[in-house]
């Protein structure tokens, strides 16, 4: 693979707790080329979450070195891992993490409001990230008046509003009934051919599997399988 924007290389993370040791990954290589979209699968408690906070810079190693844009991680101090982060990665997680007293155009402008953005340009490019979304009707609407699916768009639109080179997704359709997930997998789709932008999420779902260029099967910490995705028509697969 040439020029893999994530490289990883004998990743290893244990958890302690007392006497209980839980190793969580085992000894992680893995490559993800610029521009595609990853699905991490197995079952529960397998290290798939854990895989996702170690390369993200979310959650430390204990062993290994993990690559992003050709930048060793791990190497870089808190702050700079911070910044790197709120740069050059989005974040999608189950649950949305909205702030419920804040409409959907102030949830999505806040990351650049908080870089220091003014707030003109910060208003005017979450209006357009919102439009982008199929929301422009919804932006002064809470959380509270948004149905799941309009959520996780919101989440999304935040996830992209500083134009990141990886988007991290923790179960990004979990809590979604079957029409909302494949409309959110069609706009990752449309947004990654768009932007090129890399994707890599856990999910249970195994239609959100195959709506993936590659699946990679974990259990108990290490990874077992990879299989690519030759159906055609990516992202109409429901």
């Amino acid at each position: 693979m040439e020029d893999p924007i994530i490289a990883v290389t004998g990743v290893t993370k244990t958890y302690s707790n007392g006497k209980l040791r839980v190793e969580a990954l085992k000894g992680i290589d893995l490559e993800v080329a610029r521009g595609e979209i990853v699905a991490v699968m197995g079952p529960s408690g397998c290290g798939k979450t854990t895989l996702l906070n170690c390369l993200s810079g979310l959650d430390n190693l204990d062993s290994g070195e993990i690559y992003i844009e050709g930048q060793k991680l791990h190497a870089l101090s808190d702050d700079l891992r911070t910044d790197y982060r709120a740069r050059r990665m989005g974040f999608v997680f189950q649950h949305y993490n909205l702030l419920p007293v804040l409409t959907s155009v102030e949830n999505v402008e806040l990351p650049l409001l908080l870089s220091g953005v003014s707030s003109r340009k910060a208003r005017g490019l979450a209006q357009e990230m919102l439009e982008m979304v199929g929301l422009q009707d919804r932006m002064n609407h809470i959380p509270a008046e948004l149905s799941g699916g309009q959520r996780q768009r919101v989440t999304i639109a935040r996830a992209l509003i500083n134009q990141p080179a990886i988007v991290w997704a923790d179960e990004p359709t979990g809590d979604l009934d079957t029409e909302s997930s494949k409309e959110i997998m069609d706009l990752v789709i449309r947004l990654n051919e768009t932007n090129r932008q890399t994707f890599m999420m856990v999910t249970h779902s195994p239609d959100v599997g195959m709506m993936a260029d590659r699946i990679i099967r974990m259990r108990d910490g290490v990874i077992v399988g990879s299989d690519e995705n030759k159906t055609e028509g990516k992202g109409h697969r429901f």
